[in-house]
Parts: structure tokens; C-alpha cells; sequence
């Protein structure tokens, strides 16, 4: 029997506001951050001898599919709790979706697994978040000093190089399969696939 469950898979450049677009369907949100390698992982990959955490190779996609397709089978999955200042899984939780038809799972690397989880017949939808750059770098770097990820230098020197990079990540996002679209759009677009009944991506 076919599951009635769907998953909505938000991406976009860091700091775009793909968590607060989550939260705001009313839909249960998965992390999908919480599928980042563990630092001391040997298939990290590196640039100029340090590891690239930007690379969607360090993050692990095949669990991250895996979990999606347990949540969209049975509506529940233990998935991993992540320590971004640590850089390691310190927990796992269990994640429920109780009645939702729909759940979104957000992160910078979504798009890496649209193709996929279309395949397997899992995708309500797939989206890329854009915005203006400059309100992106403030709110990236407001949200990661306050988060205490890193030290505001490193902050700081991550932020510019992300502004410089964002149009194209947005374009392997887009090229990947995810719909570029502004915060309002993913939330009408959720809107109408609850109402027609979530049916497949196209």
C-alpha cells in the first residue's frame, strides 16, 4: 500500500531563512544539518589543508535518504542531533510525524537529494531559497555569532566568501532540481499541495 506521506525538501544558501520558512508551514521540520559528517570522519573532503565543510561531501546523504524514507514509510525515525561547534553527532532523538501528510527537511545540502528521493517516489516538492545577498551575509553572520559556531574571525571570513559563492550554489541548487523561489512562494506553494492533497512532484 502506498504511503500518504510526502516529504518537502527546502534548500538554499546559508542564511537564507530556509529554517524560519520551515517553521513556518506548521509542518514537522527535519534538520537536515544534523547529517553532517563527524570532524574526524577520513572521507571529509579538504581545501588548502582544511576541511570544506561547504563541499556537500561532508555530508552524509545516503542516511539522510535512508531516514527519509523510514519517516515517509512508517511517519517516525531516530535521526542524529548534531553539535555544529563540535563537529560531531552528540545524540540521536526520535522524530515523529503523527498525523502530518507533509514534513519538511530543510538544510544547505537538500537539493544533493532531490533526484533521489523523487526516484523513490518520495518528493511533494523541492525548493531553493533566494534573497537579496547582502540581507543573506547579515543574517548569517548575526545568527552564527550568536550560535557561537565558530570564532567571529573565522565567522566573519566564511560569511565573505559565502556572498562571493552564493549565486553559485544557487545554481547547482536549481541545476540539482530545486525551484528557486522567495520565502512567500515555498509557503503558498505548501499551501496548495495540502490542499490538492500532496500529490507528487512533478
Amino acid at each position: 500500500m502506498e504511503s500518504p506521506r510526502r516529504v518537502v525538501l527546502l534548500a538554499g544558501p546559508s542564511g537564507s531563512g530556509k529554517s524560519y520558512i520551515a517553521q513556518q508551514t506548521g509542518l514537522p521540520v527535519l534538520c537536515l544539518d544534523d547529517f553532517y559528517k563527524n570532524g574526524n570522519d577520513p572521507t571529509l573532503p579538504r581545501r588548502n589543508g582544511q576541511i570544506d565543510w561547504e563541499s556537500p561531501g561532508s555530508w552524509d546523504a545516503a542516511t539522510a535518504v535512508e531516514v527519509i524514507t523510514r519517516l515517509v514509510r512508517h511517519g517516525r525515525a531516530e535521526v542524529p542531533v548534531y553539535a555544529i561547534n563540535e563537529d560531531r553527532r552528540v545524540a540521536n532523538r526520535l522524530f515523529e510525524l503523527a498525523d502530518s501528510p507533509l514534513f519538511v527537511a530543510e538544510g544547505i545540502f537538500a537539493a544533493e537529494i532531490v533526484e533521489e528521493c523523487r526516484r523513490r517516489g518520495l518528493l511533494a516538492g523541492a525548493y531553493a531559497l533566494r534573497r537579496p545577498r547582502g540581507a543573506t551575509f547579515l543574517r548569517r553572520l548575526a545568527r552564527d555569532l550568536a550560535e557561537q559556531r565558530k570564532g567571529p574571525g573565522v565567522l566573519l571570513r566564511r560569511g565573505l566568501t559565502l556572498l562571493r559563492t552564493e549565486p553559485a550554489v544557487l545554481r547547482r541548487q536549481t541545476g540539482l532540481g530545486a525551484e528557486a523561489a522567495r520565502g512567500r512562494d515555498v509557503l503558498r506553494q505548501v499551501a496548495g499541495l495540502l490542499a490538492a492533497g500532496h500529490p507528487h512532484a512533478r
